[in-house]
């Protein structure tokens, strides 16, 4: 095998790796059988931390179940699960990897619990965790962690200023144990993106920019340029990104790769989300605001997001009493006269109910949903079931702390992104649920290398990325 030119092992956690990072992809999608296998193959392995699967004796996944009344037992609960399916994953993947390439762990900041998860998991897999990758929020108290287990840490950022904040407020003060600042561009990466209000969802905006950006940004910090920048999101063919190994502008350089192990032999998702990733076109994954961590995030445009489209479609705005345009008053879907709304939108909401879509729900943002009997069922039992998987829930209007109350009113345009993850993961309808993908997915029916139904192994994936291809 002959490597891509330019590409070099960097030392990380004491030996050489290659460059090549698997990504951490949230629930179940990234487990010991991957992530131990691409650090056998000689990268980096990433175990994802957030609400891994636990086995019995077995070998059978544990169901995730909350039976408790109360959303902060059920929250409890879920903490339990999180830190004891992370520990058993982290020590089965340092068993498949053999003491070769290295095993980081993935958590988000967001997540339910996430210092406390993070905490758990560290304290029973010492010795076997290189380093932790966070991002999903501003992970301000991530170093200060690493620091008390004496593991690196890789914050996830999506702009220089993002780094600069978390940088200057916290990890100027444990800058020896940074080991690379992970740039997540948000316009190609899958799952949660870090768009800012200041940027344009539908306007991507080219990495190089704003990796020189954040480079320069880390040097004015004093930060080395020998602290890789790994560039997250849209990396498929390593020779595509020629330009920036070696180059000085850019420093150190290594390459996550999320979207190209999900269609792998050792990969942890069912056979039906690997068949459908070879059959997606360029658009079919759809950048959308409908998460109720209230994050950008990407995914398939299935029926499952189709409906959640369709639904905010489905929506007028309303005022408590008659004020400029909203003259005339809502008489289908809710109860009560005290909801105005343009003539407009009452012909509208009279189609809806003629459709089927007869209950109006309200939103945090003085609109109300027309929604079907079905789905006004579904979307009120998921919210009675939180589980508390975030810090703060849009849907459920869960919080973590304090009083468990985000103080909002919960979001029905939203779902249960706990439930969703959980099942397709494990073998549920991959239309009826969330199907998280980078932008790029759409390449694996075009790639030779997929061809005739073929599924690498994780070894032989990062042989042909080394190649360059």
């Amino acid at each position: 095998m002959s490597v891509f030119k330019g590409l070099k092992p960097i030392l990380y956690g004491g030996r050489e790796v290659w460059p090549l990072i698997e990504g951490g992809k949230g629930v179940a999608a990234t487990n010991h059988a991957s992530s131990g296998a691409w650090a056998a193959a000689g990268g980096i392995g990433t175990v994802s931390a957030v609400n891994a699967d636990s086995y019995d004796p077995e070998g059978k996944i544990v169901p995730q179940l909350y039976p408790q009344l109360t959303r902060r037992e059920r929250h409890e609960q879920l903490i339990r699960y999180a830190i004891d399916g992370a520990v058993e994953q982290v020590h089965r993947a340092h068993d498949i990897a053999g003491g070769h390439g290295a095993i980081n762990i993935n958590v988000l900041w967001e997540m339910g619990g996430a210092q406390a998860v993070l905490e758990g998991v560290l304290e029973r897999t010492k010795g076997l965790v290189t380093g932790v990758t966070c991002g999903a929020g501003m992970p301000y108290k991530l170093s200060e962690i690493a620091a008390r287990f004496n593991v690196n840490y890789l914050p996830i950022v999506s702009s220089g200023r993002a780094f600069r904040a978390l940088w200057k407020r916290a990890y100027h003060k444990v800058a020896h144990l940074m080991a690379a600042v992970v740039y997540e561009d948000p316009w190609l990466a899958g799952g949660h993106n870090g768009l800012s209000n200041a940027e344009d969802p539908r306007k991507p905006e080219d990495p190089y920019p704003r990796v020189k950006a954040l480079r320069d940004t880390m040097r004015a910090e004093g930060v080395s340029d020998d602290v890789p920048i790994i560039m997250a999101g849209g990396v498929w063919f390593l020779r595509e990104w020629n330009d920036w190994i070696g180059n000085p502008e850019l420093g150190s350089i290594a390459f996550q790769f999320g979207t190209r192990p999900l269609l792998t032999a050792e990969s942890p998702i069912p056979q039906e989300w690997k068949d459908r990733l070879r059959t997606l076109d360029p658009g079919d994954v759809l950048l959308h605001r409908f998460s109720p961590t209230g994050f950008y995030s990407s995914a398939v445009r299935n029926p499952f997001l189709r409906s959640l489209e369709a639904r905010s479609e489905r929506q007028i705005p309303y005022s408590r009493v008659s004020a400029g345009e909203h003259t005339v008053q809502l008489d289908v879907g809710v109860r009560g006269k005290n909801f105005w709304v343009t003539p407009t939108d009452l012909g509208r909401a009279r189609e809806w109910a003629a459709q089927g879509f007869e209950h109006a729900l309200r939103t945090p943002d003085d609109t109300v949903v027309f929604v079907s009997a079905q789905e006004r069922d579904a979307i009120r039992k998921d919210q009675a079931d939180c589980m508390g998987c975030l810090s703060h829930c849009g849907f459920s209007s869960w919080k973590d702390h304090d009083d468990y109350s985000t103080g909002r009113l919960a979001d029905p345009r939203s779902f249960c992104i706990q439930k969703t993850l959980q099942d397709i993961a494990h073998g549920g309808d991959i239309d009826q649920n969330l199907m998280f993908a980078g932008h790029a997915a759409y390449r694996f029916k075009q790639d030779p290398f997929y061809s005739n139904g073929f599924t690498p192994t994780v070894k032989q994936l990062v042989d042909r990325i080394l190649t360059g291809d």
